[in-house]
């Protein structure tokens, strides 16, 4: 009787004090949801690598990196935001590198002429490092990463002097599309010469145009305060990148071509695992420089042992190729990667098991031209399989790779690359 006459007192009580909350208006309804609207906005923007501020957003890719040539690399950017103007921004960094001891800079801007079609002309001047053989496409959607695992073993960089200008411009919301006309001062960081007809080339002027095209054919959008925002992200997605060097245009020395081909494919299963396939092709012809072809995306640096190359896994880099073996004037690789569904263990501990396999060819015209530096050409195929157990600890997980085919090593231990995961979102 006693328990019960509790009870009754309890639920008296709780519901008095619900009584004695007055209703909530619908002002206040409206402002607790442009509240949460606000904290939405604020996280995707910090997702995407940016601290907002009143005018400007602070670009925290810059605050602090590390690399194998400029040791750690500190220093502020950012890009001013819609509170400054619709229709104008202006961007910049100021980096320096403690090992190499210089700074870096870039510093540029630009102006909208059509709102429907988000028409930009942009203009920059960029004194700053990229690495040896990489290529980028862009129309690319920006990327951040709380830390960029393949940058801590990189040491094949060449200075780059740019001045270029460039016109952004959406056909349709499927379809987007960036020109750029440049022109570079390239000098590596490493002892490299170029032949071409009888002349020894140790830094190279450029001028080049580029155009990109980027195609989401299967991609929703919708209309949102005003603005329209990407509602599914749709699969298969296609990019195209064409570059043309000029010779004798603003003191250019090379004439050359290059393509570029990307697609990724997504499916996502009942069962909640996800399988990805991406395909990247490119191909270049006429006087490019070493600078300006490819390398496979390789993430395995050269030490003796297998725990002296344990480091960080890369998103979509092969784990056993070590940094500097291929290079190419034609290439291709072909990454599958399997998720299966996560592990739930507890309501914060999920690991999830990923399956990996990744495939390169490619092959080099005039190998004989890239003086000063030895690598080998991905004539034959390139595989590596692997796994991953991905957030096993904030984040953290592990992977192992092995390398087998064509390029096996003599040996097995060389084969093999064991590294911790990094896998976090906002």
């Amino acid at each position: 009787m006693l328990q019960r006459l509790l009870v009754v007192l309890l639920l008296t009580i709780v519901s008095h004090s619900f009584a004695q909350q007055p209703p909530i208006s619908e002002k206040e309804k409206s402002d607790q949801a442009r509240d949460s609207i606000k904290k939405a906005e604020f996280i995707k923007t910090i997702g995407n690598g940016y601290l907002p501020f009143k005018y400007f957003n602070l670009d925290l890719r810059y605050l602090v990196k590390f690399n194998q040539y400029e040791g750690f690399r500190t220093g502020l950017g950012g890009i001013t935001n819609d509170y400054f103007s619709e229709r104008y921004r202006v961007e910049g960094y100021l980096v320096y590198g403690f090992k190499d001891k210089r700074l870096k800079y870039n510093i540029g801007g630009g102006f909208r002429v059509n709102k429907d079609s988000n028409t930009w002309v942009n203009l920059a001047y960029t004194d700053d490092l990229k690495e040896t053989g990489s290529s980028k496409f862009l129309t690319d959607k920006r990327f951040f990463s709380f830390f960029e695992p393949r940058l801590l073993n990189i040491d094949l960089f060449h200075r780059h002097i740019t001045k270029s200008i460039s016109i952004q411009h959406k056909f349709s919301y499927h379809l987007l599309s960036e020109t750029q006309f440049a022109v570079s001062k390239i000098t590596p960081t490493y002892n490299y010469s170029y032949n071409l007809n009888g002349k020894s080339y140790n830094s190279f002027d450029l001028s080049t145009a580029k155009v990109s095209l980027q195609w989401s054919p299967f991609s929703h959008y919708s209309l949102k305060n005003d603005k329209i925002k990407e509602i599914k992200d749709g699969y298969p997605k296609f990019t195209l990148q064409l570059t043309q060097g000029f010779n004798s245009v603003f003191g250019s020395e090379f004439t050359f071509s290059k393509l570029d081909f990307r697609t990724i494919q997504q499916f996502k299963h009942k069962n909640e695992a996800i399988t990805n396939i991406t395909l990247v092709a490119g191909i270049a012809g006429g006087d490019a420089p070493l600078t300006h072809l490819y390398h496979a995306y390789p993430n395995n640096i050269r030490k003796e042992t297998i725990l002296q190359r344990f480091s960080v896994a890369g998103l979509n880099s092969f784990e056993t190729m070590y940094f500097n073996e291929f290079f190419s004037d034609k290439f291709s690789t072909l990454q599958l990667k399997h998720a299966f569904k996560p592990f739930k263990i507890t309501e914060r501990f999920k690991p999830q098991l990923v399956l990996i396999s990744r495939y390169a060819l490619g092959e080099m015209n005039s190998k004989s031209r890239h003086q000063g530096i030895e690598f080998n050409t991905l004539d034959k195929l390139y595989s590596e399989s692997g796994i991953e157990i991905n957030k096993l600890f904030f984040g953290f997980g592990l992977s192992f790779a092995y390398r087998y085919g064509g390029y096996h090593l003599a040996h097995l231990e060389d084969n093999m690359a064991f590294k911790f995961t990094f896998n976090i979102s906002l």
